[in-house]
């Protein structure tokens, strides 16, 4: 507080002096607490988790239980391959250790070992011819899938470069390098994210198309975290469903994207978390994330130590986590005990909305509560519904990762790139088939002018 502030308290009538002088103490004790349970104090209670340096914050605390599978599990290991594309034998005529001659084996073993051959690059000159076509009175020619138009670049190694860079997160620097190495095809920084740019906007149609998709699905999650475009904040937005992920980069975080995406009206159930720019679209249903709840209130227990939060906190978590259970109970529950109990949640929810509670951080989360009244349930009525938008958090990691290692973007076409390659790859992984694969049908498809919109999963082999 600066000394005029102090001043102007002092020059306050009695009684509105005594108030301010306790709601500051009361802020004080609140961070003197905080204090005393925090390592480091230079951080505020209210700074997000990826604003804070790493070295300042907490070490992480021990497993809470041992790794591995638990006493008298199966145990777990490689599978048996199913062919086997040689065979080696391996005879002694002396002992390795004195010399002596040895006669016939009297026992054998066989190891299977897996290995992967040295690559060379295969080179394949194609010769393309024309001809003249007397009704369209023009030259015609085969097309060639091999390559992009005027590439002389593989579709394979620039698919899995691309699924190298933009899906597991090695850096265009890497991505050369194992190129030179391993695959011993030597290529450049410039001409393999040039190779990227083209291939991204040939399967655009198929991007589009992930996005119709997820625009009338049943059951859809949605999330959004930081990005950065040349060092300008912009947003990573993923929309997943079970079997498709649709990525976008946007400069802006608030409803237009979401009214982009999915339009004014989704007709499915839509999960996420309170972020307001979901308020403005209409939905069949509605589920919002418990996880985020559960977080709240840890957040304001490290700061709020009154009786009245404590007697909230306990009726709010209590309800969450019986809803939980419920919903883990649908299966083993009679309809009408299930039926019976779940109007019991409604009610218990209803009695907490309109309870008084005195206490700030009380007042705020019931507020929350009665502004996403019929969105708090929604689970209990539909079975593929979760009360968690774990779905859409895990989406997010791969492109997190990625976003420590490659820094990001350095231009809007370097954005759409990415958000095309990385809806693509992990819609194919979501399938459970391997997103080189995958991606390369799709571009093979492109090129030669078939219809996409329906692959044979036994084209595609499946995904480790």
């Amino acid at each position: 507080m600066k000394r005029e502030q102090a001043l102007a308290i002092l020059d306050l009538p009695r009684e509105r002096a005594q108030a301010a002088i306790v709601a500051l103490w009361e802020k004080a004790e609140r961070w003197e607490r905080l204090e005393a349970s925090s390592k480091d104090t230079s951080v505020a209670p209210t700074t997000p988790s990826g604003m804070t340096p790493v070295y300042l914050k907490p070490s992480p605390s021990r497993r809470c239980k041992k790794p591995g599978r638990k006493p008298g599990h199966a145990g777990a290991c490689r599978a048996p391959p199913q062919r086997i594309d040689s065979t080696c034998e391996h005879r002694l005529k002396t002992c390795p250790h004195c010399g002596t001659a040895v006669d016939q084996p009297i026992r054998e073993h066989t190891r299977i070992i897996e290995d992967i051959p040295k690559v060379t690059p295969l080179v394949t000159a194609h010769t393309i011819h024309g001809y003249w076509c007397s009704h369209c009175k023009t030259i015609v020619a085969p097309k060639l899938t091999a390559a992009l138009p005027r590439s002389r670049l593989g579709l394979r190694v620039v698919v899995y470069s691309a699924w190298l860079h933009y899906l597991v997160g090695v850096s265009v620097g890497n991505c050369v390098k194992t190129a030179a190495v391993s695959l011993g095809f030597p290529v450049s920084p410039g001409g393999l994210t040039l190779a990227w740019k083209n291939l991204a906007t040939l399967l655009e149609g198929q991007y589009d198309a992930i996005g119709e998709k997820i625009r009338h699905s049943a059951v859809l999650h949605a999330d959004e975290t930081g990005w950065r475009i040349n060092g300008v904040t912009f947003w990573l937005w993923a929309f997943a469903t079970r079997q498709h992920c649709y990525y976008l980069i946007d400069r802006r975080r608030g409803a237009a994207v979401v009214k982009q995406v999915l339009g004014t009206l989704f007709p499915g159930i839509l999960i996420t978390d309170f972020w307001g720019a979901y308020n403005a679209i209409e939905a069949l249903a509605k589920q919002r994330c418990y996880f985020h709840l559960f977080t709240e209130l840890i957040k304001v227990d490290k700061l709020n130590a009154s009786a009245t939060w404590k007697r909230f906190r306990k009726k709010l978590s209590r309800l969450l986590k019986d809803a939980v259970r419920l919903g883990d109970q649908r299966q083993i529950r009679s309809p009408p005990v299930y039926a019976r109990r779940r109007a019991k949640l409604h009610m218990r929810l209803d009695q907490l909305i309109a309870a008084t509670f005195d206490d700030a951080d009380a007042k705020r989360l019931i507020k929350r509560l009665r502004r996403h009244r019929h969105e708090m349930l929604t689970f209990l009525d539909h079975k593929e519904v979760s009360p968690y938008n774990n779905h859409a958090e895990q989406q997010m990691r791969t492109a997190v990762h990625t976003r420590k290692v490659s820094q990001q973007n350095r231009s809007l076409q370097g954005a759409k790139t990415h958000a095309i390659f990385l809806s693509l790859f992990r819609s194919a992984q979501l399938q459970g088939l391997n997103p080189v694969e995958y991606v390369l049908q799709l571009a093979r498809s492109t090129l030669a002018g078939e219809s996409t919109d329906i692959i044979a999963p036994e084209q595609i082999k499946k995904a480790a």
